[in-house]
């Protein structure tokens, strides 16, 4: 271990992945009733839908639901755990938090929309037996928004405030 890095905590990863998750879902819930009417429920099922697919996830009982708010506080705390260890590297995310946790969410937004929903189209194929159908998504402005401020800005704030300091 390097002597100067501070020593490792789940605390801001932890703290980190609740934030992000409850504003990002809620920012998620607001902007689609706004956007096309859609429920809360409707988007949690649409979450779980890169694993289930279209059919089973808005077919099956309320379990989905469920399994949706489980896998989005997933890829939250997983983002936060990224952050975290990047920061441990270099300090300097933590220290210009108000610009660092803004280009992270930018990034979290292109790698979720480039690579993992192309990657989750895919798989879900191999198991389900049917062809990969994810087009690429046109840029949206709002979801790029929320990444910005609910997914990057909140992770660089919750692990600057809980991150134990360098001893």
């Amino acid at each position: 271990m390097n002597p100067a890095s501070p020593p490792f905590s789940w605390r801001p990863i932890i703290a980190g992945g609740l934030i992000c998750g409850v504003l990002d879902i809620n920012a998620a819930f607001l902007s689609a009733y706004l956007v096309a009417g859609r429920t809360p429920l409707w988007v949690l099922r649409a979450v779980a839908s890169a694993l289930l697919g279209r059919d089973l996830a808005f077919s099956a009982g309320s379990w989905v639901e469920a399994m949706g708010l489980a896998m989005h506080f997933t890829v939250a705390t997983s983002w936060t755990t990224v952050f975290y260890l990047l920061s441990r590297k270099f300090p300097l995310l933590l220290r210009h938090a108000f610009v660092a946790g803004p280009l992270y969410g930018a990034g979290v937004y292109l790698f979720m929309n480039c690579i993992t929903l192309p990657f989750c189209s895919w798989f879900r194929g191999l198991y389900l037996g049917t062809p990969p159908n994810w087009a690429h998504a046109p840029f949206a402005w709002p979801q790029f928004g929320i990444h910005l401020t609910c997914v990057g800005l909140a992770i660089a704030l919750a692990v600057r405030r809980w991150a134990r300091p360098a001893t």
